[in-house]
């Protein structure tokens, strides 16, 4: 790896760690009888993409119809969008449905009456279930709005029910492999209790998830037919945390350069900012972190260094609060990787990867 290329801020990926974590994933599914269906938002890449295809994956879930557009152009044929449909691109909505099997997250009536009218090529609907992370989707036991979701639906020869859909996205805020498994049980049994009303009536329902604390640590899936995780494929620091991946696993990290030594504080300031992370944050003993500081190597990086954090970020700053042994032996001009929160929203910002192997690969 030649880390002398590098001059401003840039995501760094092990491509053999995340393709690792792409097989592991994808042997859990199948161990488990599960559809795979990855969720493609956290890389957004076509070559990374393509990884997925190596490893048996037809199947993949996105966030929005543009994304949908653009893996459908790589030829993925088998898209679903977890995310509530946006009624105003029915234009795209139909281009799609025209050329691939395109499934819809539906969770109100009024969306369901609008398709109706103007859908003009069939596509597969998820009702999107809310199991207790209560960001949106229909409350598990909330039949009344189910039924009238699925009585508006029944008239339709454009709308085919295929289950439901839901995302525990409360295993995020876990304190632990524990709670996690608490959540994800709780969430199974609502949704086992959603699948049994309803059997009868659609026996070849589907019943999908997707967070990827749950889908990583938990070997209970109840009747689940289906997984949709996506940060899996990066992992980071807030999932180290939880303890949804170990060290060895995170695929990820920014890469760095030192503008700046405070010794009297303990602080490194780097360029890398709120613009390269984001702003989202993990809490560790109490301290609001950023990132964690890792020791760079000529085949990547190790996570040999404790007790140095990205500690503030301002838009194109970032500092580092380190250890007295750490600040002796990075110097301005030195190149520090720093493992993300979350690499989901870090990819996001960055639109591109340098892999260890000094390949450049494009984002959507």
């Amino acid at each position: 790896m030649n880390l002398n290329q590098i001059t401003s801020p840039t995501l760094l990926l092990d491509k053999t760690k995340c393709q690792n974590n792409i097989r592991l994933m994808a042997n859990k599914a199948k161990k488990h009888g599960l559809v795979f269906r990855p969720h493609f938002k956290t890389h957004q890449s076509r070559i990374i993409g393509s990884w997925f295809k190596q490893a048996g994956i037809n199947k993949i879930t996105v966030s929005s119809l543009k994304m949908a557009e653009y893996f459908a152009n790589d030829d993925w044929k088998d898209i679903t969008v977890a995310f509530p449909a946006n009624i105003r691109e029915i234009e795209l909505l139909n281009s799609l449905a025209e050329e691939i099997q395109l499934n819809l997250t539906i969770e109100n009536v009024e969306s369901v009456i609008f398709l109706n009218n103007e859908l003009k090529f069939q596509v597969g609907f998820y009702i999107k279930i809310d199991t207790g992370y209560r960001r949106t989707g229909v409350s598990f036991d909330i039949f009344l709005t189910i039924d009238k979701i699925l009585k508006a639906a029944e008239s339709s020869d454009k709308l085919l029910f295929k289950g439901f859909l839901s995302h525990a996205g409360n295993t995020y805020h876990a304190k632990g492999p524990q709670e996690v498994l608490e959540i994800h049980k709780d969430a199974m049994h609502k949704l086992s209790l959603l699948k049994k009303h309803y059997f009868n009536k659609y026996p070849d329902l589907l019943m999908s998830i997707g967070d990827t604390p749950s889908n990583s640590i938990a070997e209970d899936f109840l009747d689940i037919n289906e997984i949709r995780p996506g940060n899996f494929v990066f992992y980071d620091l807030m999932q180290l945390g939880i303890g949804s991946c170990n060290p060895e696993e995170i695929a990820v990290i920014m890469v760095c350069p030192v503008v700046a030594k405070h010794p009297d504080r303990k602080e490194i300031i780097i360029h890398g900012g709120a613009i390269h992370f984001s702003k989202e944050s993990f809490c560790i003993d109490d301290k609001i972190l950023y990132g964690k500081l890792v020791q760079l190597n000529e085949n990547g990086w190790n996570t040999n260094i404790n007790n140095s954090f990205l500690t503030k970020l301002s838009q194109e700053h970032g500092t580092l609060q380190v250890t007295d042994e750490v600040m002796k032996n990075i110097y301005i001009g030195d190149l520090v990787g720093i493992i993300p929160v979350h690499s989901c929203l870090t990819a996001n910002l960055m639109k591109e990867y340098l892999t260890t192997d000094d390949e450049l690969i494009d984002h959507l």
